[in-house]
C-alpha cells in the first residue's frame, strides 16, 4: 500500500494505558510527506509516549498506526526501523566509547548485506559495501558540519555536539520519516540555532518529513509547519503556529488560568 493524500504517517485513535493510568487517550495525528509537525504540551502530556508507540517501544491498547499505508501498530521495533522510521531520544543514546564516524557507521547495520565471514576477510564485495556505507556517512558528516570531530570519541564531546551526532546517526539509517524527541533540550542559543537549521535543511534538501517533540515554543513557532498540542494524553489543539500560539486552550494548558 502507498500513502494517500500525501500522508506519510497516520495515527488513528491511539490509547495507551499503564495499569489504570491513561497516558494517551484516542489520539489522532497525521504527518504529511513534506512538513515538520511539532508535538507540544506540558510535562507528562504523553509526547514521548506517542513517539514510543510509533516506533514500537510501546504497544497501544487501542487504535492503529499506519506508515505509508501499512499498519505498523504491532510490528517489532527493528521491523519499523527497516521500513524507514528513524528516532532520536530525549536522553542521548550513543556509543560513548566510539568515534563519531564509528557511531554513524554502526547505524548502517540495517543496510549491510555481507555476512560476518565476508566482513572478516574484508575484500571483494565486503570491501565495496563498506566503501559505499562510508560515502553515505561522510556525506552526513559534511551535511551536519562535523568534519572537525569525525574521529573524536563521542563521550568526550560537548552535550550540544553529541545531540548533533545523534541526529546524524538517525539520518544514517536513510529514514523516510524522522521522529525527534526534544533535539534541542539543554542547548544554548547558538546550538539551538544550528540544530534548527539542520532540521530545516533535512526537510528542504533531503525531503524527509519530521515529527518533532520540543518544549521551546519560540523554536517550534519558527520552524514547524503545523503543531499538535497534547495535554494529559489528549489532543487539545491542532493548527498552524500562529493559531496555536494565540489559542486560549493552549495557553491555559501551559500556564493555567
Amino acid at each position: 500500500m502507498t500513502e494517500q493524500n500525501g500522508v506519510k504517517l497516520k495515527v488513528q485513535g491511539i490509547s495507551l494505558y499503564f495499569g489504570k493510568l491513561r497516558a494517551l487517550g484516542g489520539v489522532d495525528i497525521e504527518v504529511r510527506g513534506s512538513e515538520i509537525l511539532a508535538i507540544i504540551g506540558p510535562n507528562g502530556a504523553g509526547k514521548s509516549c506517542l513517539l514510543n508507540c510509533i516506533n514500537g517501544f510501546y504497544r497501544p491498547q487501542e487504535g492503529e498506526i499506519l506508515f505509508e499505508g501499512r499498519n505498523i501498530t504491532h510490528l517489532a521495533t527493528h521491523k519499523i526501523a527497516e521500513m524507514g522510521v528513524s528516532r532520536t531520544f530525549q536522553n542521548i543514546e550513543l556509543y560513548t566509547g566510539l568515534s563519531v564516524l564509528d557511531n554513524l557507521m554502526a547505524a548502517r547495520h540495517l543496510h549491510m548485506k555481507q555476512g560476518a565471514l565476508a566482513g572478516a576477510f574484508y575484500f571483494g564485495p565486503a570491501y565495496r559495501e563498506e566503501m559505499k556505507h562510508r560515502e553515505v556517512v561522510e556525506d552526513i558528516i559534511d551535511f551536519l558540519e562535523m568534519e572537525a570531530i569525525r574521529k573524536k570519541v563521542v563521550g568526550l564531546l560537548p552535550y550540544g555536539m553529541r545531540k548533533r551526532v545523534e541526529l546524524g546517526r538517525a539520518l544514517a539509517l536513510e529514514p523516510k520519516i524522522l521522529l525527534l524527541d526534544e533535539p534541542m533540550a539543554g542547548m544554548n542559543i547558538d546550538e539551538k540555532e544550528d540544530m534548527a537549521r539542520f532540521i530545516i535543511d533535512t526537510i528542504e534538501l533531503r525531503r524527509i518529513p519530521i515529527m518533532l517533540v520540543e518544549h521551546d515554543m519560540e523554536v517550534v513557532v519558527d520552524i514547524a509547519d503545523r503543531i499538535v498540542v497534547l495535554d494529559f494524553g489528549n489532543k487539545i489543539a491542532e493548527g498552524i503556529p500562529s493559531e496555536i500560539y494565540a489559542s486560549p486552550t493552549v495557553i491555559k494548558a501551559y500556564i493555567g488560568e
